[in-house]
């Protein structure tokens, strides 16, 4: 019997054979996740409706499976005409998640160009397309390694 919140069976088995430092990308509806795409990453699609299922969720069952050392969003270009006067309010959730699963994580925005870069990099495993549609939803994480006793 599993002990965490996560029974998605590919899922688990993905990451499963995830070791330190590969890459998780939480995709979300608008993300082009069919061709923007690590060479080795697995494509799990949740997306079953528009705003179902959200990155937020996703974290949130994520973080009670695995160790995560990094998170990345997507960073807005200046000259992005939907670009936000601040952080994008999703930005603010992922934020409340990661303390309330006691983790001392920063989010750390990289530039859109590059963030496309970092997910075809060959650490990254696996893309878990989701439904959500609010803006600069996406979320590229990194595993951490896993402590004596957990």
């Amino acid at each position: 019997m599993l002990k965490s919140r996560l029974i998605h069976p590919q899922i688990s088995e993905v990451i499963a054979r995830a070791g330190h430092s590969s890459k998780i990308l939480i995709a979300d509806g608008n993300y082009p996740a069919s061709s923007a795409i690590g060479p080795r990453a697995e494509l799990i699609s949740l997306n079953l409706a528009p705003g179902m299922v959200s990155v937020a969720q996703v974290l949130e069952v994520l973080l009670t499976a695995i160790p995560i050392e990094a998170v990345n969003t997507m960073g807005m270009p200046e000259d992005d005409p939907y670009r936000l006067p601040e952080d994008p309010p999703v930005w603010n959730d992922y934020r409340r998640i990661l303390d309330e699963a006691g983790m001392n994580l920063e989010l750390h925005p990289i530039s859109r160009w590059e963030f496309y870069d970092a997910v075809d990099s060959r650490d990254h495993v696996l893309t878990i397309q989701t439904g959500d549609q609010a803006l600069w939803a996406n979320l590229l994480l990194t595993v951490g390694v896993r402590k004596a006793g957990e």
